[in-house]
Parts: C-alpha cells; sequence; structure tokens
C-alpha cells in the first residue's frame, strides 16, 4: 500500500470505510481475510465480476437483511460496483450497520481498465472456525476453485466441456491443484499448465501421474497439506453397482477432504455411494456426483448424504440428471442446486 493510500486509510478507518485504488484493493483481496460482495445486479454479476466475489444488489429493498446473512459483522467487506457511486452508497450504509469496509474507487470499470482477472462464475461464500471467508468458485461439471487466505486450490480443472474456461484470464494461479483421477473431464493439461507458477503444489492418482509424469501421487488415506495450512486427505471413490465398476475402479480414483481452519469440505469425485462414506465426519460442505450411471442415481446420492450427514451438499457432475428431488429429499441438510452440469 502507498504512504498516500496508507494515511487516507488511517483517517478514513476512522469511520469504519477505507476508499482504495485498484492497486491498494487487489493487493487487499490478496490478503485473504475480506469478504468480497459485488453490489450490483444479478444481471451485472453473472455478465463478469472480480474472482471470488458473491453478490447482493444494493438496490434490492432488503440489501442489509441478505448482506447481514451472508456476512457475519466481525469480517472485514470489500466491496465494489460498477463505477464506485453504488458502492460508495452500500459502504455508508454497512458502516452505520457496524460493518468494517474497503470501497473500490472507479468500481469494476476501473479494476477491469488494469487489465485484472474477471470471471462470470457463482461463488458460494462459508466462514472458517475464525470467521476466514472460505470462497467456492463453482466453475462448472466437477470443477472447482476455493480461495482461502489468499491461496487458490482447483480441483479437476478443465479447460473446455460446454463451458469453455481461459484460466490464465479468469483466475489468479494456483497455488494448488486437485486432480481426482485420469478421464478427460477432470485431468486437463493444458488447464494445469495455464494455473500453475513456480511453486504450484499438483497433487492426484497414480494413472494421472502416468499419464502427465509430474505432480505428487496421493493414494487413499494418505494425508498431507496444502498452502494456507490446509489439511488433505485423500479418500476412495470408486463404483460398486454391478457392470459399473469399469467405470472407476477401487483403488485408483481419489476423492479429498480438505480443512480449512476447521471448515471441512468433501469432493467426493467420481464415486458411488460406497461404504467408506459412513466414515466421514464433521463434514461441513459435500461435492457428491449425480452423473448416472457412471456415478450416483438421485436415490444413491440421498444414501450417501445420509450416511455422513453434511451440513451443506452441493450436487454436482450431474449432466443430464434430474436433480431437482433432492432437497425434499433431503429436509435435514441444505441443499444447494446450482449449474454444475
Amino acid at each position: 500500500m502507498s504512504i498516500l493510500s496508507a494515511l487516507l486509510a488511517f483517517f478514513a478507518g476512522n469511520n469504519g470505510q477505507t476508499d482504495l485504488s485498484v492497486g491498494d484493493f487487489e493487493a487487499l483481496l490478496g490478503e485473504g481475510k475480506v469478504a468480497l460482495v459485488d453490489v450490483r445486479t444479478a444481471e451485472e454479476y453473472s455478465a463478469g465480476h472480480i474472482p471470488g466475489a458473491t453478490n447482493v444488489d444494493f438496490y434490492s429493498e432488503d440489501f442489509l437483511r441478505l448482506f447481514e446473512a451472508s456476512v457475519p459483522k466481525d469480517c472485514p467487506v470489500a466491496v465494489y460496483c460498477r463505477s464506485g457511486k453504488r458502492s460508495a452508497e452500500a459502504s455508508a450504509a454497512l458502516v452505520k450497520a457496524g460493518y468494517t469496509v474497503n470501497n473500490l474507487i472507479g468500481g469494476f470499470e476501473a479494476w477491469k481498465e488494469e487489465g485484472l482477472p474477471v470471471n462470470t462464475y457463482q461463488v458460494e461464500r462459508f466462514f472458517s472456525d475464525s470467521h476466514l471467508p472460505v470462497d467456492i468458485t463453482l466453475v462448472k461439471h466437477g470443477t472447482l476453485a476455493i480461495s482461502f487466505k489468499g491461496y487458490w486450490i482447483h480441483v479437476d480443472p478443465v479447460s473446455g466441456l460446454n463451458k469453455p474456461t481461459v484460466y490464465s484470464a479468469e483466475f489468479p494461479k494456483a497455488d494448488a491443484i486437485l486432480i481426482t483421477h485420469e478421464h478427460g473431464d477432470h485431468l486437463d493439461e493444458h488447464a494445469i499448465d495455464m494455473l500453475s507458477k513456480e511453486g504450484t503444489r499438483l497433487v492426484m492418482n497414480y494413472k494421472s501421474w502416468d499419464k502427465i509424469g509430474h505432480g505428487d501421487v496421493m493414494e487413499n488415506g494418505e494425508r498431507g497439506n496444502l498452502p494456507g495450512r490446509v489439511i488433505i486427505v485423500a479418500v476412495p471413490a470408486y463404483n460398486i453397482s454391478s457392470g459399473h465398476e469399469q467405470f472407476h475402479p477401487k483403488g485408483n480414483g481419489n476423492g479429498y477432504v480438505l480443512s480449512l481452519d476447521g471448515f471441512r469440505i468433501y469432493i467426493a469425485g467420481d464415486t458411488e455411494d460406497i461404504p467408506e462414506m459412513a466414515q466421514l465426519e464433521d463434514i461441513d460442505l459435500a461435492f457428491l456426483p449425480v452423473n448416472q450411471p457412471y456415478t450416483m442415481t438421485v436415490e444413491q446420492c440421498v444414501r450417501a448424504a445420509k450416511s455422513f450427514m453434511p451440513k451443506v451438499l452441493i450436487p454436482y457432475h450431474f449432466s443430464q440428471t434430474d436433480i431437482t428431488s433432492l432437497p425434499a429429499l433431503l429436509p435435514d441438510i441444505t441443499v444447494l442446486l446450482r449449474d454444475m452440469q
């Protein structure tokens, strides 16, 4: 942060609001200690937003209620709009409500003018035990991006499928990349190359390593660490239905359990409702595939979720399977239906 910006931040901070230039705003986001919120309309957000931003429309009648429902008041926030006008008004309202707010001068237009990354993917925000934001970008199919404490972890990044993704333009470089198995809709060497930087940790199963010849292999049951003091455990992922075993043989693919300052995420990979799921404990967020016949049917997904009862379930990798009945079938679990075909 420049000396001038630091002085402005000091004086502005006395009333809970700090106005930041694009460079200082980007640096603040890199620390991973603020919740980034786009206060434009849903249509503006969908057309393109800063990576990691969730959306609360300042023009909505219940703006403060929606904001308070998504961000605790002890978590500093960073807000922006198109040009800076709405976010300035939003900042004033949020400060009055008890938030510490950082506002982007010039808004999204200024961000784009600097050539900084923009993407169009929905973000779901959760919070760790220390109230640090855990932001999950729902890219597509089996592809996820997790932002925590300024670190980026990508899972099964793929450039193609029905949502072409240009990782070099849409996301910061990855601190870690996790590959569940070697199928083409999960292992894309071009996407890995675009996301990689010096020091990027690449984790995968043996057959993925056989395919690309580099990275760290984790076997089912192994435990390790990722950047940001994230704990990772590789867990089994395989088919059990008669006649389906060849799709994902037992002992090959990985699912992953990530622990981020107490917030536990289970990313199942391509699997059916295997008995090992019952051993999972304290899962805050689960991603389960519902892509029959290659992974689970809706009924299998219900059995799987009930076996370990995550707090939140996001079905993913579902292709043409109709998953709309899942919320009613799992009334004791928060089921979020998102565009993760």
